[in-house]
């Protein structure tokens, strides 16, 4: 598969077709939708920081163990990572191409999911099991 060089022509004219008009959509959409996900629950994420400050470990796996609080915390840090995997792939796509920029992804996309892992499976790990 040969990659196609994009120039200022191929750019300048509407009618060339280059990337993948659905995935872009598809990026395009998911990165709106998980921001506004993001400032709806800022104010969740605001009560449990000021709710948890200066408070020790049993007051925090107490606070996060209760259900309506971490069930909407796992929620959260799902979207957040989605959200970061997104913003990266902005980042990474400006500044690499080719094989340097698919080596760059796979690390973001594992480190991505990874975290959102951990996190979910620790929130809800005190959630069911305290």
């Amino acid at each position: 598969m040969r990659e196609q060089v994009i120039t200022r022509d191929i750019i300048a004219n509407p009618k060339t077709k280059y990337g993948d008009a659905k995935a872009s959509t598809r990026h395009f959409i998911t990165q709106r939708v998980t921001g506004a996900i993001n400032v709806l629950f800022i104010g969740f994420l605001v009560f449990i920081v000021v709710r948890l400050a200066g408070q020790d470990r049993a007051d925090m796996v107490s606070l996060i163990g209760n259900g309506f609080v971490g069930i909407p915390f796992a929620v959260l840090l799902a979207v957040v990572t989605v959200h970061m995997r997104n913003g990266m792939r902005d980042t990474l796509e400006d500044y690499l191409a080719g094989a340097t920029y698919r080596l760059a992804m796979l690390l973001n996309t594992l480190f991505c999911l990874a975290v959102g892992l951990i996190g979910v499976i620790s929130i809800l790990k005190l959630v069911f099991w305290g």
